[in-house]
């Protein structure tokens, strides 16, 4: 692979490794909905590898990006990510969802580079409208971008804070929507249908974009520029697979919480190519 192109070797790199330790983190607690966060491993990527600007030296680092991860109960792969880039040792993922443990099942605000602890669905982007609020207030230039859920869209509390971001031109904050199309009762277009999904961003003012949310390159292109419009709030629907890279797994409802036993996580991890 071209030099130039390394960062996409490292990006689906980092997104495998996401998986294994998800896998292995649920596996190990008994617990945790491994189908999200397997769908949002190259989200989760793209960002950390190029997008946001953090220091797992410097945690809180006033001048950080903050990023709001509103799909709490994806937690496993935001801690995946922060143990492969330095935040907090590796050993902490032994204890995910185990008594004993620093990693809660949902994602915490005690584990270092979590901003805020979520887990009820629609409560992340009225934090993170906050956030950009306060910095566009203060003059502040680092950005704030939000990882949703299309069950997060589902709620009021998500629709109440779109329309204030647009009405006050909240153009340093970002949406990125994990658009997995399964809920915890079924396929999305069952539970509560969000098409046309970008068209309604766009009624209700913000900029939209949609991606292929597995395409570490489409990711960061769609990213490369923010915002998508000056004035407006950025949204990027990355259209993803449940349960991605565990071929039983994908698409299903199922997935959407438990664990796997020791055969299971054998067979995926083996899928995967990394047993």
């Amino acid at each position: 692979m071209a030099k130039s192109n390394a960062w996409v070797e490292e990006c689906n790199d980092l997104a495998l490794k996401v998986r294994e330790h998800c896998l292995r983190m649920t596996h190990r607690g008994k617990s945790g909905h491994v189908g999200s966060m397997l769908s949002m491993a190259e989200i989760l990527s793209v960002l950390y590898k190029r997008v946001l600007k953090v220091d797992p030296k410097q945690p809180k680092w006033a001048g950080r990006d903050r990023f709001i991860l509103s799909k709490g109960h994806g937690g496993g792969a935001v801690y995946a990510v922060l143990t492969e880039l330095g935040f907090f040792p590796e050993d902490w993922l032994q204890g995910y969802y185990r008594d004993e443990g620093r990693l809660m099942g949902h994602i915490s605000h005690y584990v270092p580079g979590v901003e805020f602890s979520t887990g009820s669905l629609g409560h992340g982007l009225p934090v993170a409208v906050g956030m950009a609020l306060a910095a566009k207030v203060a003059g502040k230039k680092h950005r704030v971008i939000c990882l949703m859920s299309d069950g997060d869209c589902d709620e009021g509390s998500s629709w109440e804070a779109l329309m204030f971001a647009a009405q006050h031109h909240l153009d340093n904050l970002t949406v990125v929507v994990d658009y997995n199309k399964v809920q915890a009762l079924g396929h999305s277009k069952d539970v509560i249908d969000l098409e046309p999904f970008a068209k309604k961003m766009e009624d209700f003012h913000w900029a939209a974009k949609e991606v292929d949310g597995h395409d570490v390159v489409a990711i960061d292109a769609a990213l490369k520029k923010l915002p998508f419009e000056k004035g407006k709030p950025s949204w990027l629907i990355c259209h993803t697979i449940k349960g991605k890279g565990v071929s039983w797994m994908e698409d299903t409802v199922s997935c959407h919480y438990g664990c796997v036993n020791d055969a299971q996580l054998a067979k995926a991890l083996k899928e995967l190519g990394v047993e």
